[in-house]
């Protein structure tokens, strides 16, 4: 038994590192890729550095707290936890209490403080996910019984989302929960049917908003509009592109000159190749995929199926976030509002992840008892 207790625990500490490692990368670039913009926004280079530290810190305090609580408690209040994130949700509705940013109502302003109930929403979906496959593990292939029901939930917090409006979550979480449900047991040609009712609604949800068209239309041919619509993810591979093997130096980016948009959020990864090049691409996909190695070899060794399916939920979801990050910004697929977990600026996403690592550790030691 202590034999089989070593291998869970080490892949967790090669988790913890790669997690620190990435957020170590994150502070550094957010301060290169954010020092002239907060310069000449906020009068101090060190603006969003300073935020991202605090962030950090409320995230090691939500990674304790996450990994102290008895699992007992999830799994007994998974339902209602899940309710209190999509109430929060629901509140970035009302005038007042929420802000928009970037077009879209997904903060929630408290005392000055920005909060994104999305991202605790996700967090607690797949906390819920897996209060429901262990309830009903036996009976996951009864498309009335079960089946329905997940998909119901699953369809209500995309529609929620959707009006935020949030189509990069509602895709990532999707994705996820197809990925959960297939693990599961559940049929393939009930996977399909699935995909094949959400794909109308998708398209639907694509043309009803011009501007999911025109990123589509833009990821098809940026160059036939520049200096418009094209704008942001040309520089980006420009960025990409000027950094060589070698890369220009941390802190030597010419993008960050007002030239490349939101280059510490959702494109910081093109700065990283600016000025660390080919070698520090390199190195961002190596621990994103050793995260997800490493965070597979967990889910394999543990026994519980709450544990096992919340676990797999945060490894794919955060591993399929960065890879998507990853893709539109090398302009693989069209720009989505993704940022790059544990490295890109944003308090939200940040603490939320540490959260979901903090109850893996959690399930690990309950493992190991």
């Amino acid at each position: 038994m202590a034999k089989d207790k070593k291998p869970i625990k080490f892949s967790l500490q090669v988790l913890l590192i790669i997690v620190s490692i990435l957020s170590i990368i994150g502070l550094v670039f957010i301060y290169s890729s954010s020092c002239i913009f907060a310069s000449e926004k906020f009068g101090s280079s060190h603006y969003f550095l300073k935020k991202q530290i605090f962030f950090l810190m409320l995230g090691i305090v939500g990674f304790v707290t996450f990994a102290s609580i008895p699992i007992r408690f999830f799994k007994k209040r998974a339902p209602l936890l899940f309710l209190g994130s999509f109430i929060l949700v629901l509140l970035t509705f009302l005038p007042g209490i929420s802000s928009k940013v970037h077009g879209s109502n997904r903060w929630l302003s408290v005392a000055g403080f920005g909060f994104q109930p999305s991202e605790l929403l996700k967090l607690f979906l797949l906390v819920y996910m897996g209060f429901l496959f262990d309830k009903k593990t036996h009976k996951v292939t009864s498309l009335a019984r079960v089946y329905f029901p997940f998909f119901f939930v699953l369809a209500i917090t995309f529609l929620v989302l959707l009006k935020q409006p949030d189509f990069g979550s509602v895709v990532t979480l999707f994705i996820t929960a197809m990925i959960l449900f297939f693990v599961a047991g559940v049929k393939v040609s009930h996977l399909l049917i699935s995909i094949g009712t959400a794909l109308p609604f998708a398209v639907a949800a694509i043309f009803l908003k011009s501007y999911r068209l025109n990123r589509i239309l833009v990821f098809l041919n940026p160059w036939a509009d520049s200096k418009g619509r094209g704008y942001q993810i040309i520089q980006s591979l420009i960025a990409i592109g000027s950094g060589g093997f070698w890369g220009l130096g941390i802190s030597n980016s010419k993008q960050k000159f007002f030239y490349l948009p939101m280059q510490h959020t959702d494109f910081i990864f093109s700065i990283i190749a600016e000025e660390m090049g080919f070698f520090g691409v390199i190195l961002i996909i190596a621990l994103y995929g050793l995260f997800c190695y490493f965070g597979i070899k967990i889910v394999s060794k543990l026994k519980d199926s709450f544990a096992f399916f919340t676990t797999l939920g945060f490894i794919v979801l955060i591993t399929l976030q960065s890879a998507i990050n990853l893709m539109v910004v090398t302009g693989l697929v069209p720009t989505k509002g993704l940022g790059l977990p544990f490295i890109s600026y944003g308090g939200s996403a940040l603490i939320c992840n540490f959260c979901m690592i903090g109850l893996i550790a959690n399930f690990v030691r309950e493992s190991s008892d």
